[in-house]
């Protein structure tokens, strides 16, 4: 059992990782994988959780300075 890859799998938006995520998280929860299967999904999922809070952190950054006063 395989996760569906975004279209970009090195810069996925937010919304395809955080959907991709979600998939790998239902799979793991599910369970009925190997071990190297459930080690794959989980690795791909901290791949995924990363770009994700990039997006945060890039995002928080751009709020904090459109606040900013000039």
């Amino acid at each position: 059992m395989t996760s569906k890859k975004p279209e970009s799998v090195e810069n996925p938006s937010f919304e395809a990782a955080r959907d991709e995520l979600s998939l790998i998280v239902q799979q793991l929860e599910a369970g009925g994988l190997t071990l190297e299967e459930s080690l794959a999904l989980w690795e791909r999922g901290e791949e995924l959780a990363a770009v994700c809070q990039g997006w945060l952190n890039t995002t928080r950054a751009r709020l904090e300075q459109a606040k900013a006063p000039d």
